[in-house]
């Protein structure tokens, strides 16, 4: 027989088997429903229509899949419309294929004005004269140098902004300018200012990526396997260099133009579905935590000489209001190391990222030159390589809870494997992309390491006493400082390779490569020391290392 409810007073207090059970008030019911439509007004509209279809709230495990796409798509195009220029390389300053890489003073089409008509031998001027090769280097070393600045206002701005339309008008105005720098094939421009206005302002615009992106997923994603999950979703740096080679090499046959216009698009498209379905954070949209997303949190400690993974804290719960300063950002341990770190691990990736399609379709490959498209697809295995590579150093360094460590041991390696790219890669088209491939995986694992896991462990440091608005802050430091790395590796370069040699440019990368690691060496002796102190047993653990007889099995 069904229990009875009695009403006992006018305080909405019920009676069932002699206990006494609250009823929520009319002032309770009424607050939770403004509550409630508050949420939803918060929500992104894409959200509130797929809640719609499925008639309940989204779970926390919904949330965090959607996190991921959407994010995934916004970098990876930001990526594809960055490659675009290097692929295009070759077609505005196409250069004699006699000569070799043995010796890179190679000959230069004649400059020419707009008026006059366009050489046999093609190209666009004035990326087309005598000088077009260190034209285009200061184009690439002013779009990066705007980035790298451009990078350190966007944390700033990322951290006291709602991330969600800040990286979607990022997005959207990347998309024009890239758009605009390809109406010039179009509007027969020739002005080496425009060219480089349209990049600088694609820079600015960019800047504003990456800082957005790794804050939103460090928001809903806990320490714990930080490192493989950002390691997998890293990949959206690949994927967003292959998709824009591929997209920018097959567009070359109906203009150059086309490289630049599609890419352009396909990011601004991809920013309007940003906005409409990007959660930033789980309390902006009402999702509640599972109860192990933060079991992380650890015993901690404010010292250089505490491993990252063991550096979380979120005790001070009014300071997570306070968005850190960019000053006190600087300052968080670890964070100028792998900041320094990634200045010459950028300097190595980005020279591979705008001169690998350009070196590759002037060298001899079995006594054979590459065409300017063929070149970009080849180019596209330094990308797969770095998918697997992010994804490696991600689970590595979960795994033995040693970012340092990690990123240190593949810089390292790295050496080798751009010494027997530079030496062989010549042999045949197997052995070019199978060392390709190793190199690429080498060199962007420590970068995808340290701009996705390190960065947003850094973000959440102890030191911080638990304030997750500092992601976007430290996130833009890093990746800011590495940035300016990849502005010099490419103008140093075009420099080198035009006066010297492109042995002598890849022996630069060695030796930054080997700086890189360098940097690291004191937080690495801090991880190893960290890991021979577990691994050595505490006085009670020896008391406890005896059988059931009370006979000592270990000491």
């Amino acid at each position: 027989m069904k229990d009875k409810l009695v009403n006992l007073d006018p305080r909405n207090t019920i009676c069932r088997k002699g206990k006494n059970l609250e009823i929520p008030s009319k002032r309770f019911w009424m607050g939770s429903l403004m509550q409630s439509e508050l949420e939803m007004e918060k929500k992104p509209v894409g959200i509130r229509f797929l809640e719609r279809i499925k008639g309940s709230k989204l779970s926390y495990n919904a949330y965090q899949a959607i996190v991921l796409i959407v994010t995934f798509l916004a970098y990876a195009s930001y990526h594809a419309a960055r490659k675009t220029t290097s692929i295009v390389k070759s077609a505005l300053d196409p250069q004699s294929p006699d000569t070799g890489v043995n010796s890179l003073l190679l000959r230069f089409t004649s400059f020419r004005s707009s008026g006059q008509e366009q050489p046999e031998n093609g190209g666009w001027a004035p990326f087309n004269g005598p000088n077009g090769t260190v034209l285009l280097g200061e184009i690439d070393v002013a779009f990066l140098a705007v980035y790298a600045f451009g990078m350190y206002f966007a944390g700033h701005l990322g951290d006291r902004t709602n991330l969600r339309i800040f990286l979607t008008v990022g997005m959207v105005g990347t998309g024009l300018f890239t758009s605009l720098f390809g109406v010039g094939y179009w509007a027969n421009v020739h002005s080496f200012y425009y060219f480089l206005i349209m990049q600088m302002l694609a820079g600015l615009f960019q800047s504003s990526g990456w800082p957005s992106v790794v804050a939103v997923v460090g928001n809903w994603f806990n320490k714990k396997k930080r490192g493989l999950i950002m390691g997998i979703w890293n990949a959206h740096t690949s994927v967003g260099n292959i998709t824009g080679s591929l997209i920018a090499a097959a567009m070359l046959r109906y203009g150059w133009g086309w490289s630049f216009v599609v890419p352009g698009v396909v990011i601004a498209l991809i920013g309007l579905v940003n906005f409409a379905f990007l959660p930033v954070n789980p309390e902006m949209v009402g999702a509640e935590r599972d109860e192990d997303v933060d079991s992380s949190s650890e015993k901690v400690g404010d010292s250089v000489d505490v491993p990252l993974l063991l550096s979380s804290s979120d005790s001070e719960t009014d300071d997570k209001k306070r968005a850190v300063g960019f000053i006190e950002a600087w300052r968080i341990p670890g964070v100028a190391p792998f900041a320094l770190c990634l200045f010459f691990a950028k300097l190595v990736a980005y020279t591979f990222l705008y001169w690998l399609p350009f070196y590759v379709s002037h060298t001899a490959i079995e006594g054979e030159y590459l065409s300017d498209e063929t070149a970009g697809n080849l180019s596209t295995m330094f990308d797969v390589g770095g998918v697997v590579g992010g994804i490696m150093a991600g689970y590595i360094s979960d795994r033995i809870g040693a970012r340092a460590i990690t990123a240190a041991s593949f810089m390292y390696c790295s050496i080798p494997a751009l010494f027997f790219y530079r030496s062989y890669g010549h042999v045949s088209l197997l052995a070019n992309a199978s060392l390709m491939f190793l190199t690429g995986m080498l060199v962007n694992g420590p970068y995808a390491l340290i701009t996705t896991a390190v960065s947003a462990d850094l973000g959440t440091h102890s030191s911080l006493k638990g304030n997750s608005r500092a992601l976007a802050t430290v996130t833009a430091i890093i990746d800011g400082t590495g940035s300016v790395g990849a502005a010099v590796g490419p103008l140093l370069t075009g420099y080198i390779s035009s006066r010297s040699s492109w042995t002598a440019v890849f022996t630069m990368l060695m030796g930054a490569a080997f700086v890189a690691g360098l940097l690291l060496t004191r937080l690495v002796m801090a991880e190893v020391a960290a890991k021979i102190a577990e691994s050595r047993p505490s006085e009670s653990e020896c008391r406890a290392q005896v059988d059931h007889q009370g006979h000592v099995l270990d000491v």
